[in-house]
């Protein structure tokens, strides 16, 4: 078989194994890419996802950016004092041998000035750069605006009551 039919089938057989919203780059995998559908006039929007490093040095994930909105940012939340809170961050970091995820209530993607409405069962592009690994494109699969993604069947506690805040909450919610 000629070298390049060995690349390229190589390649096939990782896009199957990655299946849709994965993506590989250098030491870092992308798994599981995914939003939520806009919720009313909500002019923003995140996308969650597992980020696995699997080299020998630890990574950090930089920035974000998609066709879809004006500007990409890094998030996170956190409480202050018993106000969730939803901060901008410079980088999310990832172990190496480790993985991080990006969910709801925890580290994401948050896309600023939607162009258009994210909708149910479509997709974006989103491309994630890396400190060490580069640029890492992918495709984020856009779900119901209540779903939790692979999460579906956790307990959340708190974070249940973080469902609808894009419904005029801004980015401030008071948690029982």
């Amino acid at each position: 078989m000629k070298q390049s039919n060995i690349f390229a089938a190589a390649l096939t057989i990782s896009a199957m194994l990655l299946g849709a919203g994965s993506a590989l780059a250098g030491d870092i995998m992308v798994k599981n890419a995914w939003s939520r559908a806009s919720a009313g006039m909500a002019n923003a929007g995140a996308a969650f996802m597992e980020i696995h490093n699997m080299g020998k040095t630890d990574d950090k994930l930089v920035s974000a950016s998609s066709n879809i909105s004006a500007k990409g940012e890094l998030h996170t939340h956190k409480m202050d004092g018993d106000i969730m809170k939803m901060r901008r961050v410079d980088f999310i970091p990832v172990a190496a041998g480790g993985s991080t995820e990006l969910k709801p209530g925890s580290y994401h993607v948050m896309f600023m000035g939607l162009k258009n409405k994210l909708i149910e069962g479509e997709s974006f592009p989103l491309t994630l750069t890396f400190e060490k690994a580069g640029n890492v494109n992918l495709t984020v699969k856009v779900m119901s605006p209540g779903s939790m993604g692979g999460m579906g069947n956790m307990k959340h506690g708190k974070m249940e009551k973080m469902g609808n805040m894009n419904k005029g909450q801004g980015n401030k919610k008071k948690m029982h």
